[in-house]
């Protein structure tokens, strides 16, 4: 009698073979999970919120989250020293640093591909000029690029969202120029060559799509370090000013109350601290689902 060995049901369609891949991750879903359950929340937090954020009631300063003693339900995350309501706050700071994280990701994707399609399809001395360009700003760290970028445009949440795009171009130029002169000599290039397809169609249409799985992964994982470095900004108050609700800017505007009341320093970080886990988990399994020498 022969043994009767079962295999697991191979995936019908692309969709199923990366959700397929993606789910074994159990961080990554997780992960999923908390980010949709926050986009969620951002959506709606006109509706979700309990309070206006920067709406101010005197006879409620300083109140403790609903938890403690002397904390009130209607405040289930207390209220800081002029009487905001923290959970507000959180939830439209939370909306503000995704979305302004999202637009961060997508205008330094853009330019960063471009960049990187010309250098690694044209090479010779597109390509030194672009390279060199890039060396240069990698050899600056970051966050000081960043903050000499805002100080000469002056601090404001659109000025440092354009910063840390620029700043985040590098990544996706040496990413795509390498993706390029991986694919660039394959055969179905050559073959779209020889029928007679642009310069542009060929970048665009025949290259491009079959480096986007790297660049997936990465402006997932762009999104959290553009959240870290906003709330940088706002912390170092050359970002959003008050009373704008955003993390990094809660967090500056609590640094004397660390010792009495310790909740307006806490929350806002644990808060930066979700959102950049999160988006690190999925970008992990984003990475195992679309890599195809990590899939089993």
């Amino acid at each position: 009698m022969s043994d009767i060995v079962e295999t697991a049901p191979v995936p019908s369609s692309p969709l199923q073979e990366f959700w397929h891949y993606f789910r074994q991750n159990r961080g990554a879903v997780i992960g999923l999970t908390f980010i949709v359950i926050v986009g969620l929340i951002c959506i709606f937090a006109p509706l979700v919120a309990p309070f206006d954020p920067i709406e101010q009631n005197r006879s409620a300063l300083l109140l403790p989250p609903a938890w403690f003693e002397g904390g009130q339900s209607a405040y289930f995350f207390g209220t800081d020293d002029i009487g905001r309501d923290i959970l507000s706050r959180i939830i439209y700071g939370a909306r503000l640093s995704v979305s302004i994280g999202l637009l961060i990701v997508v205008m330094s994707c853009v330019l960063g591909v471009i960049l990187g399609l010309l250098a690694g399809y044209y090479g010779g001395v597109t390509d030194i000029i672009i390279m060199r360009f890039v060396d240069i700003m990698l050899a600056i760290p970051s966050l000081l690029l960043t903050i000499g970028v805002v100080t000469i445009l002056g601090p404001s949440l659109i000025n440092a969202a354009f910063a840390i795009a620029v700043v985040s171009i590098p990544s996706y130029v040496r990413l795509t120029r390498a993706s390029v002169l991986s694919e660039k000599n394959r055969d179905y290039v050559t073959a779209s060559r020889v029928a007679g397809a642009g310069v542009l169609r060929l970048m665009f249409i025949v290259i491009l799509p079959n480096c986007l799985a790297p660049l997936i992964v990465q402006m997932t994982m762009g999104i959290s370090n553009a959240i870290l470095e906003l709330a940088a900004l706002g912390f170092l108050g050359i970002g959003a000013q008050p009373p704008t609700p955003e993390l990094g800017t809660m967090l500056a505007e609590s640094r004397g109350f660390m010792q009495s009341a310790n909740w307006l320093v806490t929350i806002p970080g644990l808060t930066i601290l979700s959102l950049v886990l999160a988006f690190n988990l999925m970008g992990d399994g984003l990475r195992d689902a679309l890599d195809p020498k990590l899939k089993q």
